[in-house]
């Protein structure tokens, strides 16, 4: 048996073009050229021996060899990040603010932010849970230093890091999405959860009415546990005692959002970068677009 040596920068490029379903965007985010990311995939291709994509006009598939690397490719890169990570973690040191609203602190965060700190355990991290409009301005004034956000639809800058999956969401025995109008429980104007909601439900010509408004989830769980109302979250946050209420049940289905991640620009510490790629890292869309079939651009 031949052994071959594989580069982490070839893995790592194949994994990124899976995620962001594009060759150009690869590039921009690996800071090389489209032939070079191109060039990379063809050259893993020969050292496997084995066919990664099928080629659609413009488009790139995974084939079941190329599932079978990303899969072991994933694992590799984690693995060495986590090792660098550890390795340089003991010399970093320092404070980090990190905004993000309090349904991604409480249901999406505490298992990276537990890891990270394991791996850096001298950097000291403050949360600062807000609503994701005034996060923004936060870290574009310096006040935050990193900040995970729901993409809002005037949000300019930022990482895509992550798509989450909204459902309808109510108590384990309610059958308020059976009233008419229906009762929504949602979180205050100019958010797009509540813009999403109403407009899905003004679409499919249904009648509905404010029960709760609450700028935070334990508000619009709680409204939900007692019966109260219908309320719109991610499927991240589904909770027991709580369950999602599908399309077969007379509710139309939902859209995907995106959370950015945004840095300060005045946030150049160690501390900050090691959490910001921390976070990009863990949060990164695999999810949607790794799956087998998936298309990329070849732009």
């Amino acid at each position: 048996m031949n052994l071959i040596s594989l580069d982490i920068r070839m893995l790592r490029s194949l994994i990124s073009v899976v995620e962001t379903g594009s060759i150009t965007e690869t590039a921009r985010r690996l800071g090389r050229t489209q032939p070079a990311i191109t060039l990379q995939l063809q050259r893993l291709e020969e050292l496997t021996g084995k066919q990664l994509f099928e080629h659609a006009g413009r488009r790139l598939t995974l084939t079941d060899d190329g599932t079978t690397v990303l899969t072991y490719a994933k694992s590799i890169l984690r693995l060495h990040d986590e090792l660098i990570s550890q390795l340089a973690s003991q010399e970093i040191e320092g404070q980090v603010v990190l905004g993000t609203p309090d349904l991604y602190a409480a249901f999406m965060l505490p298992s990276i932010l537990s890891v990270f700190r394991k791996s850096f355990p001298r950097v000291q991290v403050e949360l600062n849970c807000a609503l994701s409009t005034p996060l923004v301005g936060l870290v574009k004034r310096g006040d935050v230093d990193i900040a995970l956000v729901t993409r809002m639809n005037d949000f300019t800058g930022g990482q895509v890091v992550r798509r989450e999956q909204l459902v309808w969401m109510t108590g384990e025995q309610s059958a308020a999405h059976q009233e008419r109008p229906i009762p929504l429980a949602l979180l205050p104007p100019g958010n797009i959860y509540r813009d999403y909601a109403i407009d899905t439900l003004e679409r499919a010509n249904l009648r509905w009415r404010i029960a709760c408004v609450s700028e935070s989830v334990g508000g619009l769980q709680a409204a939900a546990f007692a019966g109260m109302a219908v309320t719109v979250l991610g499927r991240s946050a589904l909770v027991p005692a709580m369950r999602e209420i599908g399309p077969n049940e007379g509710l139309p289905p939902l859209p995907k959002i995106e959370l950015l991640l945004y840095k300060s620009s005045g946030a150049t510490s160690k501390a900050a970068t090691a959490l910001h790629d921390y976070l990009a890292h863990y949060l990164r869309l695999d999810e949607e677009l790794s799956g087998r079939g998936a298309p990329i651009e070849l732009s």
